[in-house]
């Protein structure tokens, strides 16, 4: 084992969860349904342990089981910062990939980070459209109409006039005009602009807690890799030893020396190891997935990494401090904040649709049968709108402003809670690891020398090949351990980070890698 290479984590699936259920509730169902339809004297009521089954009952809880593990399985694939767009066609060339280089590829392609960025740009978008209403509106156009029109239509033909007839036309004009509108003061388009702001600023601060978040994501799945590589070392290890130990029992076996109990038991062992080290090797290809996945590689394209962070540790702020540091810094908390402001003003916008509405209008233009044969037109207009009654459509948009504004109020307030909740537990964490890695790393040793001591017995002829089956046991217990909680201090470091909300820029100097 090399000190410092951190690594993984181990879970139970939502499917294998939810099936260990089942066949518990169905021992129980089952065990139940013999104590209860045993008659007296010992005989077994058939009809009555038939007509008890609950068909309905245990059909639908097994569908239902299913539903709630297949929602977990998609609701694990569908999370958009664990997803991304790939990045380009794979090459023939074998990528090295420092954990730098995998998050800004995530920056990239993540498809968290993507579509976060989509919604600020859709933010920016609604500011301008906000905008646009407080701005004036500027037109212009060229006209050639053709018109006939029928006066006996328009109540004109019983009226007999000398020279005008019936149908006048057709006839040709053209026109051509610049016309421009201006709401000089409304005061919910005003207030409806602020919202739109502070919703585009929420927005960006939301993008920056998302890398923020990603940080944390991709550089798990990184530790999650190197871990599993560490795994496999300790596997390869553990089978040489085994492999060792039955080759000498076999030997020994022959010569006489030994007696058979101690081949098979070596032999177990053996192929033991070997099973252990086909998990492992699993695991680190589905480690290397994921961390593709995470970070938009082209489908299909060979990486390693290059980055193998050993334990390192380091000197963090206070609680208070952190605490202090957390709420300046966290972009989710700020995003909170200008949501909430953004809620405010739209309160104040729907408010303001009861205040007048001052607006002019005019247009200029050159109207004739020709251009050359034309005069000027104009026309303008400047009025005030008052809103008297409508139907109880403002105080319908007030109440929903009210409701939203109280809603980002909590939420904000929520995240405020969460951040507390964060850096407590990152600081539980880290310092639990930190113990953690110092009490694994003397097991190691311990375990290693209790193997050599065990070797040295059975070579002698002292002890059978139990001990040091046992002892090696244990020296795969340690390793597996030492590992666990390397990783488990490096992840603990990077939680810290995006605690602080400084993951994004400050993730090397937790975890060091280049």
């Amino acid at each position: 084992m090399k000190k410092g290479r951190p690594l993984a984590f181990n879970y139970t699936s939502a499917e294998n969860t939810s099936h260990d259920r089942w066949k518990e509730r169905k021992r129980a169902e089952n065990k139940q349904a013999q104590d209860e339809n045993k008659a007296p004297g010992g005989m077994v009521n058939r009809n009555r342990a038939e007509s008890a089954r609950p068909l309905g009952g245990k059909l639908c809880s097994l569908i239902l089981l299913l539903v709630v593990a297949t929602t977990a399985s998609w609701a694990q694939v569908m999370l958009p910062n664990h997803g991304s767009v790939p990045s380009g066609p794979a090459s023939n060339l074998v990528l090295r990939l420092t954990l730098s280089e995998a998050i800004n590829r995530a920056v990239r392609y993540n498809l968290g980070a993507i579509e976060s960025d989509e919604n600020t740009r859709a933010a920016r978008g609604q500011r301008l459209l906000a905008l646009s209403l407080l701005l004036p509106q500027v037109s212009a156009g060229i006209n050639e109409n053709v018109d006939q029109v029928n006066l006996t239509a328009l109540g004109l033909g019983a009226v007999n006039i000398p020279g005008i007839p019936a149908v006048v036309g057709p006839f040709s004009y053209s026109t051509a005009s610049a016309s421009l509108s201006q709401n000089l003061f409304s005061y919910e388009s005003i207030q409806r602009f602020r919202a739109a702001r502070s919703c585009e600023q929420a927005a960006q601060l939301s993008y920056k807690d998302t890398l923020d978040v990603i940080t944390l994501t991709v550089g798990n799945a990184y530790l999650q890799v190197i871990e599993a590589s560490s795994r496999i070392e300790a596997e390869e290890a553990q089978v040489q030893n085994a492999r060792a130990l039955y080759d000498q029992a076999v030997s020994e076996f022959q010569a006489g020396t030994r007696p058979r109990i101690d081949v098979t038991r070596t032999e177990v062992q053996l192929h033991t190891e070997q099973y252990n080290l086909s998990i492992a090797r699993n695991n680190f290809a589905v480690a290397k997935l994921a961390l593709g996945r995470a970070i938009g590689l082209p489908l299909g394209q060979s990486f390693e990494i290059a980055d193998q962070l050993p334990y390192a540790d380091i000197n963090p702020p206070t609680v208070e401090d952190a605490l202090k540091m957390a709420y300046d810094s966290r972009s989710d908390f700020r995003s909170a904040l200008d949501s909430a402001k953004s809620a405010e003003q739209a309160l104040s916008a729907a408010k303001g649709e009861r205040y007048p509405v001052v607006a002019v209008s005019g247009d200029y233009g050159d109207q004739g049968p020709t251009f050359g044969q034309s005069h000027g037109i104009f026309s303008f207009q400047a009025g005030i709108s008052v809103p008297i009654f409508t139907g109880g459509r403002i105080k319908g948009d007030i109440t929903q402003a009210e409701a939203t504004l109280h809603k980002r109020k909590a939420e904000a307030e929520n995240i405020r809670g969460q951040i507390d909740y964060d850096i407590r537990t990152a600081f539980l964490n880290l310092n639990a690891a930190r113990e953690q890695v110092d009490v694994a790393h003397q097991n190691v040793g311990l375990a290693n020398d209790n193997v050599a001591r065990s070797k040295e017995r059975f070579a002698a002829g002292i002890t059978d090949s139990v001990e040091v089956v046992q002892s090696e046991q244990s020296l795969a217990g340690a390793n597996d351990q030492y590992i666990t909680s390397l990783y488990s201090h490096n992840l603990a470091k990077l939680a810290l980070a995006r605690a602080l909300g400084i993951a994004r820029d400050s993730f090397s100097q937790y975890l060091g890698g280049r």
